[in-house]
Formats: structure tokens, C-alpha cells, sequence
């Protein structure tokens, strides 16, 4: 894969995930986002997160991922989700429960704009 496309699918994948994050933050009154550019640095970030921490949390939890047949997954993504609000300001969720929620919604948001390219980054 050349870097232009790589380039090009993490710019896609950004505006993508920035557009579902705006479209979750409508429907939940737990999260907060101040604007646009909050929601594009909150994508970019949220990406870089799940690139660097979340692996290391899955291998760290792993024993527990298995006893809960994968559902501790979804609490690593909630903590994904509360990390990035200690880290963006402009951007706030109110608790662990309003994280989970944005998290599956979100995901389900992404699944149905196809925000799943392959790339090697």
C-alpha cells in the first residue's frame, strides 16, 4: 500500500469517525462536544488511542476478557472513551455508563458508514 493511500484512508477514516462522533453527541445528552474541529481532534485522537493504549489494556485484561466471553471489551472501549475526554478539552462525557453508551453508538454509527478500511497503520 502506498503512503498516498495510507494518507488518504486515515483523512477519510478521521472525517468519518468525526461525523459519528457529532451524530452520537446529538442523541446523548451525557456528551459534549464544543464544535467541529472538537469533533475532528476528538476522531483524530480517539484513533491514536486505539493504535497505542487499547491494545496493551486488552493484552493486560485478557484473563478477564475471557471469563466475561469478550463483554470486558466494552468497558476498554468506555475507558478508551474517558481517557480521551481527560485529554481534549472542548470535549466532556458525564460518567463511565454515558462513555459505554457513546462508545456502542459510535461503533454502530461507524459499522453503518462503512468506517472500517483496511490499512496498515
Amino acid at each position: 500500500m502506498s503512503q498516498n493511500s495510507i494518507a488518504k484512508n486515515f483523512l477519510i477514516k478521521i472525517l468519518l469517525g468525526s461525523i459519528s462522533v457529532m451524530i452520537a453527541t446529538f442523541f446523548l445528552s451525557g456528551v459534549q462536544i464544543d464544535g467541529w474541529i472538537t469533533g475532528i481532534l476528538l476522531a483524530a485522537v480517539l484513533i491514536l488511542i486505539n493504535l497505542t493504549v487499547k491494545p496493551l489494556m486488552i493484552i493486560l485484561t485478557l484473563p478477564l476478557t475471557l471469563i466475561t466471553l469478550g463483554l470486558f471489551l466494552l468497558v476498554i472501549n468506555a475507558l478508551m472513551i474517558l481517557l480521551a475526554d481527560q485529554i481534549i478539552p472542548g470535549f466532556s462525557v458525564d460518567g463511565f455508563w454515558w462513555a459505554l453508551i457513546f462508545a456502542i453508538l459510535t461503533s454502530l454509527i461507524n459499522s453503518l458508514f462503512g468506517n472500517n478500511l483496511n490499512s496498515d497503520y
